[in-house]
């Protein structure tokens, strides 16, 4: 009985030298792995390139968030220098026009400073301008400056010097206040008229 080619281990197709289909498959699966790494090999770059790109991107807002923060911070600061420096003169129209209401009850002119003052006033809170209130308000040292203590509940501010103000929330310029000592008026009274 003849042995056919599977029985002597040879491979259909060839004598047993190794050569047939075998080694086209091998070159196939290593040609294939090569590309599989090469594929790999590209995918990592492009993952890299895309994180590169998203950072870069990020990094690109906050830099116009940042002009942008910094844009209105020049502006504001603009500003407020401005009305620090107009503050004195809303003081001194403030000041003579309460004086002049006490002695000139009434008088025609008296009614155009008002409405100056007024406009003057409306043109403050639509610069995002507002006054720090004071008077009978518990003492703070972020918005009043303590000039002098007086007879009076303790820590709370019993008269304003001068007028404070605010720019949106930060402080233009803090109200010079008296502040309370604790001691009751006629408390003060009894130990001024003992020293005297």
């Amino acid at each position: 009985m003849a042995q056919s080619p599977h029985h002597r281990g040879e491979h259909p197709g060839g004598a047993g030298s190794g050569e047939g289909t075998t080694p086209n498959a091998n070159g196939a699966r290593e040609g294939s792995a090569a590309l599989q790494q090469q594929l790999e090999e590209e995918r990592e770059k492009a993952n890299t390139y895309l994180a590169s790109w998203q950072r870069a991107a990020a990094d690109f807002q906050n830099y116009k968030r940042r002009t942008e923060q910094e844009r209105e911070e020049y502006a504001l600061l603009a500003n407020r220098a401005l009305l620090i420096n107009l503050l004195p003169a809303v003081d001194d129209l403030d000041r003579a026009i309460e004086t002049a209401e006490q002695q000139n009850a009434g008088a025609g002119w008296l009614e155009g400073f008002e409405a100056i003052q007024r406009k003057l006033h409306g043109a403050l809170e639509a610069s995002g301008v507002s006054e720090i209130r004071a008077d009978g308000e518990p003492f703070d040292p972020n918005i009043h400056e303590a000039v002098s203590q007086g007879p009076g509940e303790h820590d709370k501010v019993i008269a304003e010097v001068r007028r404070g103000y605010r720019l949106g929330s930060r402080v233009l310029r803090p109200a010079m206040v008296v502040v309370g000592n604790g001691q009751q008026m006629e408390q003060a009274d009894e130990q001024s008229a003992n020293s005297q």
